[in-house]
């Protein structure tokens, strides 16, 4: 996982679900944090793509429901 963005999105990702940054693992998920409901999941996404000047599509947005995955679709959105 490439370490830059992910140090951005568990900040983004705290921010956005409440949470301490420093609860969060490599591993954060929609399984793993409490917060992590659809509202919230719509606002981290918004939050992103403000973030990293993208815009993701429905497909995309569906399959980002864990840091490792959102890091591999920013990754492949940026390619």
């Amino acid at each position: 996982m490439s370490e830059p963005i992910e140090q951005r999105l568990k900040a983004l990702l705290a921010r956005v679900m409440r949470v301490d940054a420093g609860t969060l693992g490599a591993d954060a998920s929609t399984d793993t944090v409490a917060t992590w409901d659809s509202l919230n999941h719509m606002k981290l996404i918004l939050t992103l793509e403000e973030e990293f000047d993208l815009a993701f599509d429905e497909s995309q947005i569906e399959h980002m429901t864990s840091l490792p995955k959102i890091v591999s679709v920013i990754e492949q959105a940026r390619a």
